[in-house]
């Protein structure tokens, strides 16, 4: 394991929020899609004008994962009317954890998780929920890890290929 510090995200770091937006997604998914579908979601979905939408949203956080002040990895959580799906007022959505593939398989997605469910229970969720792709068998299976169970699907449009998500739950114990 390295050393890793979180810190929250602000709007002075949003040049380097959408570089590690962007390099994390192309990375996680530009094998198993199509170069054109790729550069749509990444100018559309991650460009700095919807970022910045983002971070401006009172209902949404973003946290860094720094080694050695170098950003390597991020954590979106969403609240309320913010989630994409259940807008649950008793949940709270993962919507993103990404880490530069470099440093997968250091626990970095296991602090950024911790992190999300340290603020969950901060906040009194009663559970954490999130969509993953369901090719993406890496990150099911952290999730299934951490005991997240499948309670539904849904579409997931990325550029013009329609994919299925799975949406998985956490009942937060307290």
């Amino acid at each position: 394991m390295i050393n890793i510090d979180i810190q929250k995200v602000t709007l002075e770091n949003i040049d380097q929020l959408q570089q590690i937006c962007r390099q994390t997604f192309f990375e996680t998914f530009s094998s198993g899609n199509t170069e054109e579908n790729m550069k749509k979601y990444l100018d559309e979905e991650l460009s700095i004008t919807k970022l910045t939408t983002e971070l401006n949203d009172n209902n949404a956080e973003f946290y860094f994962a720094m080694h050695d002040e170098k950003v390597i990895g991020y954590l979106k959580l969403n609240f309320g009317q913010s989630q994409t799906e259940l807008q649950d007022e008793k949940a709270i959505e993962i919507e993103r954890i990404y880490v530069l593939k470099e440093y997968q398989g250091k626990s970095v997605g296991q602090i950024l998780y911790d992190i999300a469910i340290q603020i969950a229970r901060k906040k009194c969720a009663e559970y954490i929920w999130l969509g993953v792709w369901e090719e993406n068998s890496k990150a099911i299976n952290f999730y299934k890890k951490n005991g997240f169970v499948e309670f539904d699907k849904h579409v997931f449009k990325l550029g013009n290929d329609e994919q299925t998500d799975i949406m998985m739950k956490l009942k937060l114990q307290y």
